[in-house]
């Protein structure tokens, strides 16, 4: 229920701060006190729109919190939780309205869109009134009201899952038989491609080993020229080293003749002659390491040539052919066994849609009963609220060839004000002051099922007697039990059976400017007494309103 509102800087209110209890409570005061603006601020609160305009004159910002204390089980809770909000304690919405249009809207302080603070506020708190008709606009919402009159939630939660279940089967089989057409008209360049790449049978790094291996054969043709050379000028005829022998020889046998004087030259030539033969020995590696079979060479570059042609054919890089080939099998498998698949799908969809089918037809027999229901539940409401003429219908319409995830039906709310005149919508056909009394005696039947928590019930006695504003009273003070009630009113009656009276007026903010402001009391039972007389009799209180106002106080005790 709403347990506080806050209101900072709105229009006429500078500040108020109001604690609201459970049942029914009343909001009344003389016409233009404020009561709208209270209303405005509520629904601002819970994510209305927003506007520059009810920012108080000569203030950068207002702001409105609503505090709000629900089960932990409660749709809105979940709402929030499910948005990575923290949930514990009540639940805080406060929504700040700047002079220049913008709003920043809160919830437990944390930063919202409006849109998720709107749906939550559409959780916990109904406003309704003559012109405030959300309630039976929408005809999907009748069908809500229905099944929450029946107790049907399972029943549809069990009808959305077959749907989703049904519907899920059908794009499946329709994805699958596009897949197998495609595939079916592409059969003979699918059949030739796995052939060619079974054949060519690519491998994962292929080509760059082989890229790699080309690439050192080249590179050995072309230094295989210098180094023969090397050993040729080393090892044949012009090859230096026989010539470096003999002179060696040649000198030593003449070393003994001059001592002292060749030892060191011979001792270097020996040693160039060693240098030279390791260099023979290197070479000759060298030499057989670029040795190579040019056949080889040809064999590396055909198969590249072919891998690649293959890269260019199917337009996937050379490291693909591999995956491209396993997809080709795979969808040459799906191919061959596309229609066996196919059959296989169809009989799934077959067993979904009739599962939905007997669950929705279930669920439309309990919707045409508790039509029934509902229809008598609100007609018994109706003598009381001078509506005893009036007929109220739940009409149905049942289609197969219509299924939403809802089920089979499409549910209308439709009245009959009068006899002899044509049913129709209740939108279409009720007036203001009668559709607020029809609206009454639906939420009355419906009690605690299919309503927010809070419900808001805006001068819905305007313009009706006594008695009906009595039925009124009566009623909301029934629905009270169930759910908080808050009835802004003009009717006595109704404010007589309030457990809580908000006394709303305005006059100057006292600090010593013109300015007016807006002010909520919270009566004592003496005071009541005086404004419920106020309500009866007008301007001038009488001896006898206020006796009568009390008459009214104790027959509603």
């Amino acid at each position: 229920m709403l347990a506080q509102l806050s209101i900072r800087d709105i229009v006429l209110i500078e500040r108020l701060d109001l604690t609201f209890e459970a049942g029914l409570s009343v909001l009344t005061g003389e016409t233009g006190a404020g009561k709208s603006i209270l209303l405005d601020s509520l629904s601002l609160a819970l994510g209305g729109r927003g506007d520059g305009g009810l920012v108080r004159h000569g203030e950068d910002k207002g702001q409105v919190t609503a505090v709000f204390d629900v089960p932990s089980e409660h749709a809105a809770r979940r709402l929030v939780r499910d948005n990575g909000i923290d949930d514990d304690g009540d639940l805080i919405f406060r929504r700040v309205q700047s002079a220049d249009g913008r709003t920043k809207a809160y919830v437990n302080d944390q930063p919202v869109s409006v849109q998720l603070m709107r749906q939550a506020g559409q959780l916990l708190v109904e406003i309704h009134g003559q012109h405030d008709d959300r309630a039976l606009v929408d005809t999907d919402a009748h069908r809500t009201l229905l099944d929450a009159f029946a107790g049907l939630s399972e029943e549809t939660v069990s009808v959305s899952a077959l749907y989703r279940s049904w519907k899920d089967a059908e794009r499946t089989l329709k994805k699958h038989r596009e897949k197998v057409e495609n595939a079916a008209r592409e059969a003979d360049y699918l059949r030739s491609s796995v052939e060619e790449l079974e054949k060519l049978s690519p491998q994962d790094g292929e080509e760059e080993e082989l890229a790699e291996h080309r690439s050192r054969m080249m590179k050995a043709e072309r230094i295989a020229g210098d180094i023969s050379e090397a050993a040729e000028f080393l090892n044949g005829n012009a090859s230096p080293v026989p010539h470096i022998a003999s002179l060696v020889r040649r000198l030593e046998r003449k070393s003994h003749e001059a001592p002292g004087l060749l030892e060191d030259s011979v001792a270097l030539l020996d040693a160039a002659l060693d240098t030279l033969s390791n260099a023979q020995m290197e070479i000759e590696a060298a030499l057989r390491r670029t040795e190579y079979d040019p056949r080889e060479l040809e064999r590396v570059e055909e198969r590249l040539f072919a891998l690649r042609a293959a890269s260019r054919k199917y337009s996937v890089p050379v490291t693909d052919l591999p995956a491209l080939a396993e997809r080709m099998v795979a969808d040459l498998a799906e191919l061959d066994a596309g229609e066996e698949k196919l059959g296989r799908l169809e009989v799934e969809l077959g067993v979904a849609k009739a599962a939905f089918d007997h669950a929705a037809r279930q669920l439309s027999d309990k919707r045409h009963h508790a039509a029934r229901a509902l229809s008598e539940a609100v007609m018994a409401e109706l003598p009381a609220l001078k509506l005893e003429r009036a007929r109220f219908m739940v009409e149905i319409t049942t289609d197969d060839g219509e299924a939403t995830s809802e089920g089979i039906d499409t549910v209308e709310f439709h009245v009959q004000t009068n006899p002899g005149t044509r049913p129709g919508s209740i939108m279409k056909v009720a007036s203001g002051g009668e559709l607020s009394r029809f609206l009454l005696a639906l939420k009355v039947a419906l009690a605690d099922r299919g309503s927010a928590p809070t419900l808001v019930f805006d001068e819905i006695d305007t313009g009706v007697g006594g008695a009906v504003a009595d039925a009124i009273g009566q009623r909301l003070k029934r629905l009270s039990a169930r759910v908080q009630v808050l009835s802004v009113t003009h009717a006595p009656q109704v404010a007589a059976r309030a457990g809580t009276h908000l006394l709303i007026s305005k006059g100057p903010t006292g600090d010593g400017s013109e300015k007016i402001a807006t002010r909520v009391a919270t009566m004592v039972p003496e005071d009541r007494t005086e404004e419920i007389a106020r309500m009866l009799a007008g301007a001038s209180v009488t001896d006898e309103a206020r006796a009568a106002a009390a008459r009214l106080l104790s027959a509603a005790d």
